[in-house]
């Protein structure tokens, strides 16, 4: 009797919905004589529960085809009338009619593994072995496995068939429980380790064939195997190599060493050859001894001893990295434990060697490099994002770590990763991000080894295939499509963690420590804290204790930032003063869940920041005030200044938020805070120029000016409730106009302003000078930054001139009653705040008094120097020395400033490439027009530029402004520290100064005194 069409669409239509690739070729199946009792093919199809649960495995397809070939296999040999093969085929098909863990469990196992399938339909009794299948220990499996190999348990079979039938049991119970698993990556460790653990149960029962095969003589040598790579870390895959090291000894004393070896040799090749093999059951996987000492071409059999004095002689990092998965997998237990108590603390002790971080990571590239290009972006173990790089980056931090941590020491990835975790050697968000990517990587590695129970690392690239691997793992909808994406996520995340992880410089340092350094117990730690210079070591306790004490996350990852951390602070003048202020830091920012996690992983963040508070006490003010501004340190390009327009925007952002104008100017001036530690670090680690430093430096101020600018105005116009009646500009004298800012310069400045012609001059002028006045309040007032000196006493009449000015006002003073004086200060101006147009009509103006026609008289060349000469006998402090105070001594910033002013004043009216503000761009244009002799020129730049360093320097090292060369030598250590100097070559530094200072004086003498 034919199916009417419409039933056969309907049948077809609801096996697709259940997943089946091919329906009509799974109608035809479930109608095959082998299922007849399991599923009635015409009318009862989904009544049974067979097919639905067919649905849920990977290939519902493959599981068909293999439940047919099974239940033919037990019909043959129901038929031959044998009661016990009867009675198994009632219990499978019992056992297959009723859902439940041995239906899911055998279907399962169909769908998943062809290659199992193919197993169960030649030894179709070891269904049982998937229906009832447990965990089981490794000593449960070893009994069996040795059993099943004995005399008397193999029965006709040859020893080797016997094993591999009996280990094929266990991995059909194995695969069992993993494919059924709820959540497969929840129990990768368990199958994992019962896989590992079968495989040491396997070698067990080859050793016990291999003595068999020996005979006698075997009894002359104590042999152990030492499991080593995923078998002794107990996380093997389905398929792989089993890598091992034997270790052998005589068994008695009068047996000679090399007799015990040769038999030890000969057991170990039959030990091999066992799991090895090719039979007519197949093999179990190739067993490898290439990690023991020499490789390949080293001897198979080695006593311990020897083992010992290969690892302390000529052993290499890599093979210290094998050994931390060490463990005893078969043979003479009390023999595998001696060697691992010898090897073992040579394991923890491999990262003191020479470049031992170095070695690890490029082992990882090479490895990477090898990888054939055409398998590289299929690569689920060895490829960038692989499992390679989750078990490199744990295994270089248990090495590093585990020399000061005994928790780290485990053999096995995920155990060690939660320890690395818990002890705040890796974040938690990170360690759990590689958590779930490597137990999804290893599933899928599983998942696609289960298939063919072949050895492969590769994603398959089939259609059928990527379907069947997607539904192992929970997708339905698009399995194909879902599976790869997810893969390639997961290998991202894998790839970013591994890269922060692996390539941390924390590592090289801390792995550079003696093991007694790296433990930083009490009494290491005071012995080390002396010799590495500490003038305080009690008090130098006393932070690290607070910094180290209890059980905290915050406490452990401080336990693995200090040992390393104090030998950075001790590379700099002032140790104790860096500690301190590190520990003020960490007060403050300990508890913040990234600041600890940015010195351990970011960079060199930690070395930065132990550097920059031992050199610098401003520094370290600037960052114990505002210490959120830590945060530069872990990005490279977190130290490059901002410029002038991002400073504005970002300080006009944060006023905004701000209800008053004190609230408002101090957002402002927090922001110009975190901009000058900015600076700073990047100033203090050689990243900026001393022109880049001043012009950042005057970026800043005039950012802060312009902030101060808005808020007054915006007071102002608040009072007379309407818009300023009068446009505003600032503009910058001195320093600042000459964007050659110091950390301790004053903020010269101008105020111009201009209105319309309708509005009344007294009410522009006080308009403009209220505004200037509010200013000057709210940058004098105490905040959170070092204070900005609004410095207005370069304009018109000095103190006694009003402080604001209109264009007009301006310009008819300086027609009228401007001095020399006046026109050399004019030099310098620049417009830095305010409006744009009215700060260049400014310039404009005065370029006609700053830059003479026909240049200076000679009664106006002798005004200037007299002026000079005055200043250097008046303005010089009380007992300073002329010849080391950098600002106004001999061959000082001010012979060079007013040398090269001098020109300007003489020529720039006819070259126009000296109509600059800053100093040294002057002295070239001199240099380039003829003026200035290129030696002499040099002179002059040297003595200004190493006089400008040690201002800055001298600021940055005390916290507070100097011009004079210190006489303490600490602090001309640490100021020659900051301008590059050696250390402990502080005692040279007035001598360099002096000698440059010499030299600019003669220069000084011949050109701005001499000439005519």
């Amino acid at each position: 009797m034919s199916r009417p069409a419409s039933r056969e669409v309907s049948r077809s239509g609801r096996l697709a919905r259940l997943g089946f690739a091919d329906p009509g070729r799974a109608d035809r199946l479930l109608g095959d004589p082998a299922l007849v009792g399991l599923v009635d093919p015409l009318d009862d199809l989904f009544g049974d529960g067979v097919v639905e649960a067919m649905g849920e495995v990977a290939d519902p397809d493959q599981a068909l085809l293999g439940l047919v070939r099974l239940m033919e296999a037990l019909r043959r040999v129901e038929r031959s009338q044998d009661l016990d093969h009867n009675a198994m085929v009632s219990d499978l098909t019992a056992a297959l009619r009723h859902p439940g863990p041995a239906q899911s469990r055998l279907l399962a196992v169909l769908g998943g593994s062809a290659a199992l399938a193919d197993h169960l339909v030649s030894h179709p009794w070891q269904w049982v072995c998937v229906a009832d299948a447990r965990r089981q220990t490794e000593a449960e499996r070893t009994e069996d496995l040795v059993r099943a190999v004995s005399p008397t348990g193999r029965g006709d079979r040859p020893a080797y068939d016997a094993l591999r039938v009996a280990y094929r049991g266990h991995l059909l119970g194995i695969a069992a429980l993993d494919l059924t698993a709820p959540d497969p990556t929840q129990e990768l460790p368990l199958a994992a380790a019962a896989l590992a653990d079968l495989a040491a149960a396997a070698l067990q029962a080859a050793f016990a064939i291999a003595t068999e095969e020996v005979g006698p003589p075997a009894r002359d040598c104590r042999l152990a195997v030492i499991g080593m790579g995923k078998c002794g870390g107990r996380e093997l895959n389905y398929v792989s190599d089993v890598d091992v090291i034997f270790v052998a000894e005589p068994a008695r004393p009068q047996v000679s060493e090399h007799d015990a070896l040769a038999v030890g040799t000969g057991l170990a090749t039959a030990l091999m050859r066992a799991c090895s093999a090719a039979t007519a059951e197949g093999t179990l996987w190739p067993v490898d001894a290439a990690l023991r000492p020499e490789g390949k071409n080293g001897p198979l059999v080695r006593t311990v001893d020897s083992h010992v004095q290969y690892y302390q002689r000529w052993a290499k990092t890599w093979e210290f990295q094998a050994l931390l998965k060490a463990r005893p997998v078969a043979g003479d237990a009390e023999l595998a434990q001696r060697y691992l108590a010898a090897v073992h603390p040579m394991v923890w002790q491999a990262a003191s060697r020479d470049r031992f971080v170095e070695d690890v990571q490029a082992m990882r590239r090479r490895v990477e490099q090898h990888v054939p290009a055409a398998e590289a972006a299929r690569q689920l173990k060895l490829g960038p994002g692989g499992l390679r790089d989750v078990e490199f980056s744990v295994q270089l931090l248990q090495l590093v770590h585990g020399r000061s941590d005994d928790t780290l020491r485990s053999g096995t990835t995920l155990d060690a990763l939660g320890a690395l975790s818990a002890g705040g050697y890796v974040a938690r968000e990170d360690a759990a991000e590689l958590e779930d990517s490597y137990r999804f990587l290893r599933v899928l590695e599983h998942r696609i080894q289960l298939h063919r129970v072949r050895r492969t690392h590769l994603m398959p690239t089939g259609a059928a295939d990527l379907r069947r691997l997607g539904r192992a793992v929970g997708h339905r909808r698009e399995p194909a499509k879902e599976v790869v994406a997810q893969w390639k996520a997961h290998s991202r995340q894998v790839r970013r963690i591994h890269e922060q992880l692996f390539y941390r410089p924390l590592l090289i340092a801390v792995a550079r420590l003696s093991t007694s350094e790296a433990r930083l117990t009490p009494e290491a730690a005071r012995e080390r804290l002396a010799a590495l210079g500490f003038r305080d070591p009690a008090g130098a306790m006393r932070h690290l204790e607070a910094l180290t004490a209890g059980v905290s996350r915050r406490a452990a990852i401080q336990r693995t930032l200090l040992p390393v951390m104090l030998g950075w602070f001790a590379q700099e003048a002032a140790p104790d003063a860096g500690l301190l202020a590190f520990r003020k830091i960490s007060d403050s920012l300990g508890s913040t869940h990234w600041y600890l996690r940015m010195l351990r992983d970011e960079g060199s963040s930690a070395e930065r920041l132990a550097h920059v508070l031992a050199r610098s006490r401003y520094a370290a003010e600037l960052l114990i005030g505002t210490p959120e501004s830590v945060a530069v340190l872990g990005d490279d390009t977190g130290l490059t200044p901002r410029p002038r327009e991002a400073l504005v925007a970002t300080m006009r952002a944060a006023m905004r938020r701000k209800h008053s104008p004190e609230e408002a100017i101090t957002a402002a001036r927090v922001v110009r805070r975190q901009e000058l530690f900015r600076i700073a670090v990047a100033d203090l680690t050689g990243q900026l120029s001393l022109d880049r430093v001043g012009a950042a430096l005057t970026d800043l101020t005039a950012a802060t000016l312009q902030a101060a600018l808005d808020v007054a105005i915006g007071r102002v116009e608040a009072e007379l409730d309407s818009p300023l009646p009068a446009r505003l500009a600032v503009v910058g004298m001195g320093r600042l106009g000459g964007a050659e800012m110091s950390y301790g310069s004053d903020a010269d400045v101008l105020f111009v302003f201009d209105a319309d012609p309708a509005t009344p001059e007294d009410k522009a002028v006080k308009a403009a000078t209220a505004v200037v006045q509010e200013m000057r309040r709210l940058l004098g007032a105490a905040g959170p930054d070092p204070q900005l000196v609004l410095d207005a006493d370069l304009r018109p009449e000095g103190k006694s001139g009003p402080l604001a000015r209109s264009l007009a006002g301006y310009q008819a003073y300086y027609q009228r009653w401007a001095l020399t004086w006046e026109a050399q200060a004019l030099l310098r101006a620049c417009p830095v705040a305010g409006d744009e147009a009215l700060g260049a009509r400014f310039v404009a103006m005065v370029d006609r008094y700053r830059y003479p026609a026909a240049g200076l008289s000679s009664e106006a060349v002798r005004e200037v120097r007299l002026l000079k000469a005055r200043m250097e006998s008046e303005r010089l402090p009380r007992g300073a020395d002329p010849k080391t105070h950098v600002k106004l001594g001999l061959g000082g910033l001010s012979d060079v400033e007013w040398t090269v002013q001098l020109i300007q004043l003489q020529h720039g009216y006819a070259v126009p490439q000296l109509r600059t503000t800053g100093t040294i761009a002057a002295l070239h244009a001199a240099v380039a027009a003829g003026f200035v002799r290129s030696d002499e020129g040099e002179a002059l730049e040297q003595a200004w530029r190493f006089a400008s360093a040690l201002r800055n320097a001298s600021l940055l090292w005390r916290g507070r402004g100097t011009d004079s060369l210190p006489s303490d030598l600490q602090d001309a250590d640490g100021i020659g520290r900051i301008v590059g100097r050696p250390a402990g070559t502080g005692a040279e530094l007035a001598e360099i100064y002096r000698r440059l200072a010499r030299r600019a004086r003669i220069v000084v003498r011949r050109l701005f005194y001499e000439a005519a």
